[in-house]
């Protein structure tokens, strides 16, 4: 088999190992970041870390020259979204060369799941969320729009109920739309919170409101989900 073969397609043992090979990596080295950032590592831990670092990024650097090597066009590769994400992996590396921090850079090499995601057994499931995302698009956009102006709103009342009471925490309708978007959302950090009973009072239909913007898309990319699998059950 050539290397082509198994670095640039995963229909084969091999090139279903070498991808699974370099997600282990991507593992490894988020893990080697998290335990990175540990306050008062023993001498011996931070010892294991630099030989695992250099060797992930020894690693990394090979699979770049293999795909880059193995690519059909090459240029087409370094300037691709990959070709970028696996160049931005291992050259903070070797431009930091110890002395800066930014092995963090390396996290974005996790895009490269985006890609393993697209073996034969996702794809089906992965079209068929597309064209329900196409089905319901004009309501979903619909629905995007109405939750702006909702926003908006909000954060017009919230401001003209609370201004007073709270001038620091609501000083104007742009700092206002964060609580509108924390309310709306409900999220509700609690960092910013109405004090008034007029406020309170908004802040209540607004959280009635926020209800339906979490349910609607569900709603409605669920039906639209059902409709696709009806179509594929006809057409079969």
């Amino acid at each position: 088999m050539k290397i082509a073969d198994i670095v640039q397609r995963n229909d084969s043992r091999a090139g279903r190992v070498f991808d699974w090979s370099v997600i282990v990596l991507i593992g490894v080295s988020a893990v080697s970041l998290t335990i990175g950032t540990l306050p008062n590592r023993p001498d011996a831990v931070r010892s294991v870390q630099n030989i695992v670092e250099l060797t992930i990024v020894v690693l990394f650097s090979v699979e770049y020259c293999l795909r880059l090597f193995t690519a059909p066009r090459k240029l087409r590769y370094i300037f691709s979204v990959y070709g970028i994400v696996d160049l931005v992996a291992i050259v903070p590396f070797y431009l930091s060369l110890g002395t800066v921090d930014l092995t963090a850079l390396r996290v974005v090499r996790l895009l490269r799941i985006i890609a393993i995601l697209k073996l034969t057994r996702y794809r089906a499931a992965v079209d068929r969320f597309g064209r329900a995302i196409a089905l319901a698009r004009e309501e979903l956009v619909l629905f995007a729009a109405v939750t702006a102006m909702l926003l908006y709103f909000a954060a017009v009342g919230i401001y003209y109920c609370e201004r007073e009471a709270q001038p620091e925490a609501f000083p104007s309708i742009a700092h206002s739309l964060w609580w509108a978007t924390t309310t709306i959302t409900t999220v509700g950090y609690g960092d910013v919170y109405p004090v008034t009973t007029g406020g309170r009072m908004f802040t209540f239909l607004v959280l009635m409101c926020g209800l339906g913007i979490v349910a609607v898309p569900a709603g409605l990319v669920a039906s639209a989900l059902t409709r696709v699998r009806e179509d594929e059950a006809r057409d079969q």
